[in-house]
């Protein structure tokens, strides 16, 4: 009798931590709408850093065209000096 209480509790015990396990089927149904979530981020993120790279480049061009206003507008002050001696 105490052979068979001692099985049924040593086999009541390994199904009970048998079940306890999550299975790769679990893991994977858990783990996939996060993979997605991410890809989602990783691309909105990447076309972030598409636009600040673009936003960088039109500031470049800005200040060369301010610089090449700032020259204009020094040749066109010096111009109007030189007409106002004649």
């Amino acid at each position: 009798m105490r052979k068979i209480a001692l099985l049924l509790g040593a086999f009541t015990i390994l199904s009970f931590f048998s079940y306890g396990c999550a299975t790769r089927d679990y893991v994977k149904q858990q783990v996939d709408p996060l993979v997605d979530r991410i890809s989602k981020l990783e691309a909105e993120t990447q076309g972030l850093k598409d636009c600040c790279s673009k936003a960088d480049a039109a500031a470049e061009k800005a200040a060369a065209a301010a610089k090449q206003a700032e020259v204009a507008a020094e040749k066109s002050k010096k111009a109007f000096e030189l007409q106002q001696k004649k």
